[in-house]
């Protein structure tokens, strides 16, 4: 939390019982959460306060879909986030198992196994022809906004292939769209391969001369779960569209083997912190707060979070 919120808050004990009530927080989850919940059976029979919910949202996904998608919220945004899970996605050869295998999430208990919902990853043992492909309705999304979609995966202790550059992806496809018409070459066809999955601290020296870092992309080693996310694109959601958002990596020009899938996930790109008071801000009537205190008012201002106290005697 800002430093000046929080001296705001420990300075003016009406602010913070506004600040933790539930009708404050209930502006910041989406109002389809709840429905969302109550087919996923994640609501107890004692529903939580609003903003135990919220950040219980923020930092642990919960499974819908009969297991086939994860749901969450961003902390500093307040919007839907969506993981597909490795058995939704459209990966070639993904049901042949001298190629793909189902690898349980569960058999070792990490650090970092409550941060991920699933129950299984899809583990590559070799292929030439890699295409993992997924796809989310957009009235799903939350509109009016960004996101970026990624990749979040492992490498294997035997990885190979994975570190020459793939094709990756983001684009509108009209609603029931077939993923054989048009084809992954047509769809890619121009598209130029970008994609490193290996981080670029283990990449050999000649491929590294060979392409041109300034070209291609890295993933990103810092989740908080230890898993690596490769960005595949973003899409501007109106909330207006009648269409899906598919999404692509794929590369089919050489053997590869040593990758581990757990999904595809539709998130926000991180926010400022302008950006998080914005955020606040469109929750109330103005970009600001007024609390009642006594027989006077407290005004705070969610940009510059300076307490003008202002009485109305």
């Amino acid at each position: 939390m800002h430093a000046g919120l929080q001296g705001l808050l420990a300075g003016s004990p009406c602010i913070r019982s506004a600040a933790e009530s539930d009708a404050v927080w209930d502006k910041f989850i989406p109002p389809v959460t709840y429905t969302i919940l109550s087919q996923s059976n994640s609501l107890s029979s004692t529903p939580p306060k609003s903003e135990e919910l919220y950040m219980a949202l923020c930092d642990n996904p919960v499974l819908i879909d009969e297991g086939n998608m994860s749901f969450s919220l961003d902390k500093w945004s307040g919007k839907k986030c969506y993981m597909i899970a490795a058995k939704r996605l459209r990966i070639a050869w993904g049901d042949t198992p001298n190629y793909w295998t189902r690898k349980s999430l569960l058999e070792s208990r990490s650090v970092h196994f409550f941060h991920h919902p699933f129950k299984e990853a899809a583990k590559l043992h070799f292929v030439c022809w890699l295409e993992i492909r997924g796809r989310i309705e957009t009235h799903m999304l939350s509109p009016s906004t960004t996101y970026k979609a990624y990749l979040v995966y492992k490498l294997t202790k035997r990885t190979y292939g994975l570190d020459w550059p793939a094709v990756v992806k983001v684009g509108a496809r009209a609603y029931g769209f077939d993923y054989e018409c048009p084809g992954l070459k047509e769809i890619t066809t121009g598209i130029k391969h970008t994609a490193i999955l290996v981080p670029q601290r283990k990449i050999q020296g000649h491929l590294a001369r060979h392409h041109e870092i300034n070209e291609v992309r890295f993933p990103n080693e810092s989740r908080a779960d230890g898993w690596l996310e490769m960005e595949l694109g973003e899409f501007h959601c109106q909330g207006d569209e009648d269409v899906k958002l598919e999404m692509i990596c794929c590369e089919t020009s050489m053997g590869k083997s040593g990758l581990l899938v757990q999904g595809i996930e539709s998130g926000i790109p991180m926010a400022s912190e302008s950006d998080y008071h914005q955020f606040v801000a469109t929750r109330f009537e103005r970009p600001s707060g007024l609390c009642a205190c006594g027989n006077g008012l407290v005004w705070f201002n969610w940009d510059t979070l300076d307490d003008l106290g202002q009485d109305t005697g």
